[in-house]
């Protein structure tokens, strides 16, 4: 896909992307796919899809207690457990904000390895990464489930695959995920300001009618996925019928705002 040569131009060290097709084939992909780099918040669909997996296993339910009080797995998993950003503080009644949280991220994964008494990044990897063939993810006993994920592009791209067609879920549960849920409710998009609806599923963002946004002006409202701090964003266009994988190893600012959405504008009209 010549559409993926625009990583070229970004002004970052290294980059590498890839697309891929609902089918489960790569589109096209460019830069070094094999190269790790740190994941930042794209670590949290990972996490999110071994809480799912827990939730079909019978470990958890999805709306059993867990986090501050009246709060849910899915509130966790959803952004509107009333968490802090980054501190195990209440800032909200569960249900009531759409406020992102890494903690409650951090909350998710005890209440995991709780459950199944298995730490949560072997969790992880015996529930989703092997799986998979994502040999070269990782995260780091005792690291966040909400930031500090390790990957590379080849094995996002059998992430996205998964997400797109799934082997490990049930996809009715996978629907579920990518469905909004408490719609409606206000928030701030981390890097975009406040949005009204801030719309999530479980674990992964939702496009709907954002603006601005990291995804392209062209992405269907039906598109889901996350971007990272660590300059790094995963996004699957149901629409369109394919995900795209983009890592980098510059931090996300002011160029990622400028060069993402036209990049992803390029590789849907390719499509």
């Amino acid at each position: 896909m010549q559409s993926l040569a625009l990583i070229e131009n970004w002004p970052v060290p290294t980059a590498a992307a890839a697309v891929v097709r609902a089918d489960g084939t790569v589109a096209g992909t460019r830069g070094p796919t094999g190269r790790q780099f740190a994941l930042a918040s794209v670590t949290k669909p990972l996490a999110a899809y071994a809480a799912l997996v827990a939730y079909e296993e019978g470990a958890i339910e999805l709306d059993e207690p867990a986090g501050p009080d009246g709060a849910t797995v899915r509130h966790l998993l959803a952004h509107t457990s009333g968490l802090a950003f980054d501190e195990h503080q209440v800032a909200a009644a569960p249900g009531t904000r759409r406020l992102y949280s890494n903690a409650g991220f951090e909350v998710l994964g005890e209440h995991i390895a709780k459950a199944t008494e298995i730490p949560f990044a072997d969790y992880l990897r015996q529930a989703v990464l092997e799986p998979l063939g994502m040999s070269s993810t990782f995260l780091d006993g005792g690291a966040s489930p909400a930031k500090d994920g390790v990957s590379t592009v080849d094995d996002l791209v059998r992430f996205a695959a998964e997400v797109q067609r799934p082997r490990l879920l049930d996809p009715r549960t996978v629907a579920e995920a990518m469905s909004v849920a408490w719609p409606g409710l206000k928030g701030v998009l981390p890097g975009y300001g406040h949005q009204n609806p801030n719309d999530w599923g479980l674990g992964f963002e939702i496009r709907d009618g954002k603006s601005p946004h990291w995804t392209g002006s062209s992405s269907s409202p039906r598109a889901f996925g996350h971007f990272g701090q660590a300059g790094t964003f995963l996004w699957v266009d149901p629409d369109a019928g394919a995900a795209c994988v983009a890592l980098t190893d510059r931090a996300f600012g002011p160029w990622a705002v400028e060069v993402w959405p036209t990049f992803t504008d390029a590789v849907l009209a390719e499509l």
